[in-house]
């Protein structure tokens, strides 16, 4: 993971861009700390915090397979807790930032073998509009919903789920840059202009 964080930040250093990076455990609240405190010391200020981080575990829920509903539970939901931790007093102490969370169209359109995945998303969907309304008028907050999207996410499902994802993403998928087009679209607006959701999926896609 550090040679693949390397290597984005010389991409975009490349590009004329600044980046800094760190590994960064979502589960760990200090890992967060200390990111947003990388940001401050680096760049003066954290304008935004995208949570991001996810994992998928899917599986019928006769599986009991309890140890991947407590991961998608650590990673999907109490990470972003963290991350709403590390930022907020920062937030508040500069008079302006933006949250934009990452949920998922799986929250939208509930299906068979998704359940936690899905509870874990609609949990950060209504955390996200809580904090919307207390934010008060000088932080935003964005929700953003993706769709099938061609990124790794397959990687840590089990492999007859991995299969079948594959294939489905193989024949729908959409590029990750266009959910990235999509949060610099709410990032960009003026200060006062909160785009509060966002749903961002194929085509094809049901």
């Amino acid at each position: 993971m550090p040679d693949r964080l390397a290597a984005q930040a010389a991409r975009i250093e490349k590009a004329g861009g600044q980046a800094a990076y760190a590994c960064t455990d979502v589960k760990r609240r200090q890992d967060l700390s200390d990111l947003v405190e990388l940001a401050r010391d680096r760049y003066g200020r954290v304008d935004v915090l995208v949570n991001n981080a996810g994992v998928g575990l899917i599986s019928p829920l006769d599986d009991l397979r309890v140890e991947d509903w407590e991961e998608m539970i650590d990673v999907n939901f109490k990470g972003v807790l963290y991350g709403i931790a590390a930022a907020l007093p920062v937030f508040r102490e500069q008079g302006f930032g933006h949250f934009v969370n990452t949920v998922s169209t799986a929250g939208l359109r509930i299906v068979p073998l998704q359940a936690v995945y899905a509870a874990t998303k609609n949990a950060v969907r209504t955390l996200s509009e809580g904090l919307r309304q207390e934010a008060g008028d000088s932080l935003r907050v964005t929700v953003v919903s993706p769709g099938m999207t061609r990124t790794e996410f397959a990687d840590s499902m089990a492999p007859e789920m991995r299969a079948q994802v594959l294939d489905r993403m193989a024949k729908t998928a959409i590029p990750p840059d266009a959910i990235a087009r999509a949060i610099a679209f709410a990032i960009e607006q003026p200060a006062g202009v909160d785009v509060g959701d966002i749903v961002v999926r194929p085509t094809a896609q049901n």
